[in-house]
């Protein structure tokens, strides 16, 4: 790794977008970044864990838990990118329909085996099957991939019917039909954040690298990936 290069670590949602932001960085500063992505609960325990990283990007509640423990640089969290969830199925097989509350629910009992990621998508929509009193019927139905295996895999692999995930971590997968948003309804939108490690020695730059980050010229690259900037 260059002496000077910047190290950041994320989730898997954001891996895409922000490989793609630290690549403009570089050509524009000529600083060096690395970039790295895993699953959130694994990242948040690597944090934990002391190990040397200068930036870290999560969803905004985890975030903002590593701050209060210290972990993460007070002051420092930045708001980067919005994201909502999309549904999905393997490449060929027929689309259910998903324009209401009510059409999802009938599209989630009808498949034979569904997934949803264990972030917070996932976490999402257990809740909402909790809430439509569902999940105990479903529940030897859903396959839950392990942190930092897409959703997509599974569809395009054949393991899954029908999928649910962050848009950003099921655009361009090869192998499946991304059907649409859920419906505004019962659509969650995660803010993801970027915070400084507390065992960053470079915070100057690392200060600058997540204000280019959250700067309005890296919104075509958001968009690119199925993201909006944090403040749309």
């Amino acid at each position: 790794m260059p002496q000077d290069a910047l190290k950041l670590l994320s989730s898997m949602a954001t891996r895409e977008v922000l490989a793609a932001l630290a690549s403009a960085f570089q050509q524009s500063t000529a600083r060096p970044v690395l970039t790295e992505a895993a699953g959130g609960v694994d990242v948040a325990e690597r944090v934990r864990s002391g190990e040397l990283l200068d930036i870290v990007v999560l969803a905004v509640d985890v975030i903002d838990r590593l701050i209060a423990e210290g972990r993460l640089l007070e002051h420092s969290r930045t708001d980067l990118v919005k994201s909502g969830v999309a549904v999905a199925v393997r490449s060929g097989a027929p689309a259910p329909d998903i324009s209401s509350e009510e059409a999802v629910k009938r599209a989630v009992l009808a498949a034979k085996s569904l997934s949803y990621s264990t972030g917070p998508s996932g976490v999402h929509m257990q809740k909402t099957f909790e809430r439509w009193g569902i999940l105990d019927q479903i529940r030897t139905r859903i396959v839950v991939p392990k942190p930092g295996k897409p959703v997509g895999s599974l569809l395009a692999d054949g393991a899954v019917q029908l999928g649910f995930q962050q848009t950003s971590e099921l655009l361009n997968l090869a192998g499946i039909d991304i059907i649409g948003p859920l419906p505004e309804s019962m659509q969650i939108i995660t803010v993801f954040s970027g915070g400084i490690s507390s065992t960053c020695t470079q915070a100057e730059a690392a200060r600058t690298l997540l204000d280019f980050l959250a700067s309005p010229q890296t919104a075509p690259i958001k968009r690119r990936y199925g993201m909006a900037p944090a403040g749309d």
